[in-house]
């Protein structure tokens, strides 16, 4: 995927204008190169990113916003150009809901590693060449830093909120732990202190999906004609992945047995849940590069709060602000066990909140209700 312009996109006739929820996108260089975790370091890095309302004049009206894994920048507002849905969190972002724009300034990058703006390994190296399989390993930590930059360039010293859902909230996490002075409260949805073994699994699985795709070419595909990078073994991590993102009573509601309409599984037809799979891998097939989803998916596996710093326990202790974190009753992917430590460990929070759902992990994206609740109760000292 080429990497878009550097420039800010100019409003669309009779598109988006200042003052309005939508956002647009727009890019941030990062000044100097950024110095990764592993000693490596990333030239000419920058950031997409989106915003909705207005900074205040003190600064202290920001809030951040972290997509998860295919997420991007786009929170809120419809679906358009770059864009091929609606925001993710659009019931909760704009004027009048819950992330009120006519108070907070809302920021949504999209994250380091990614293929929605951001330097990933679709983008070109200074020389011109893309990436690819040279495109160092990333770690949470490296990403928070290149948000932190990102913050600086916008003239945000502390945020009032950071807020984040999976992958999302690994990076909330990081944010707390490690920049606790420029995260004013915290909300974590469904994501642990560190991943586990049985995460880790499933993520390995699927960049092995994309790996041994004859057109993942050892990661160099990008240069390639057109339809012959590593489709199928993307397509293949997608459905893998989609299966630990429900639940199974919900698949089971949704789809039982049923072969698909028209379709004989015994003469190679599919089921219903077949192709309720298929149509999942095609759509993101359609907007995400391979390497992007490798380069995140092994960011996340290493996900880890306490390494290098005495382990889980001692490295929430640093999170001392307001903090929020809530569990999703049906997810299989991160369980509410996972919450329930981080709600036991980190000094700024009470209890678990639960989030009641049949759709499993993607039940932080579906109850935008219960979510808008959480998001209250966290911003309504604030």
């Amino acid at each position: 995927m080429a990497e878009p312009p550097a420039l800010p996109l100019p409003p669309a006739a009779g598109g988006w204008r200042e003052g309005d929820p939508a956002g647009r996108r727009s890019w941030v260089a990062l000044d100097g190169p950024l110095r990764l975790e592993s000693g490596a370091t990333l030239p000419g890095v920058r950031l997409a990113y989106e915003t909705w309302g207005r900074l205040a004049p003190d600064g202290g009206n920001a809030v951040l916003v972290l997509h998860a894994l295919t997420g991007d920048s786009h929170v809120a507002g419809a679906a358009g150009p770059g864009h091929p849905s609606a925001g993710w969190w659009d019931a909760l972002v704009g004027p009048g809901r819950v992330l009120d724009t006519d108070r907070w300034y809302v920021v949504a990058p999209n994250v380091l590693g990614g293929c929605q703006g951001s330097t990933g390994p679709s983008s070109r190296r200074p020389d011109g060449v893309p990436w690819g399989a040279d495109f160092p390993y990333l770690t949470v930590r490296d990403q928070v830093a290149a948000e932190a930059r990102l913050a600086d360039a916008l003239g945000i010293g502390r945020w009032a909120a950071v807020i984040g859902g999976s992958m999302g909230g690994m990076r909330a996490l990081e944010w707390a732990v490690d920049r606790p002075g420029r995260t004013g409260s915290l909300l974590v949805l469904a994501a642990p202190a560190a991943s586990s073994a049985e995460q880790i699994a499933w993520g390995s699985t699927q960049i092995a999906a994309i790996r041994d795709d004859p057109g993942w070419r050892g990661g160099g595909y990008h240069d390639a004609p057109p339809g012959s990078g590593p489709h199928r073994g993307l397509g293949l991590a997608r459905r893998i992945a989609h299966v630990t993102y429900r639940s199974e009573p919900e698949l089971a509601a949704r789809f039982g047995r049923r072969p698909q309409s028209g379709e004989l599984p015994s003469r190679g037809g599919r089921y219903e849940v077949e192709s309720y799979l298929d149509h999942h891998a095609a759509k993101l097939v359609r907007r995400f590069d391979a390497g992007s989803y490798v380069a995140l998916t092994e960011a996340m596996n290493g996900h880890d709060i306490g390494r290098c710093r005495g382990g889980v326990a001692r490295a929430l202790r640093r999170a001392d602000m307001p903090a929020l974190v809530a569990g999703i009753d049906s997810d299989r992917l991160y369980p509410p066990a996972q919450q329930a430590e981080l709600a036991a460990l980190l000094p700024g929070a009470d209890r678990l909140r639960i989030i009641e759902s049949p759709y499993g992990h993607d039940g932080f994206l579906i109850e935008t209700d219960q979510v808008g609740a959480l998001l209250q109760e966290l911003l309504s000292g604030r």
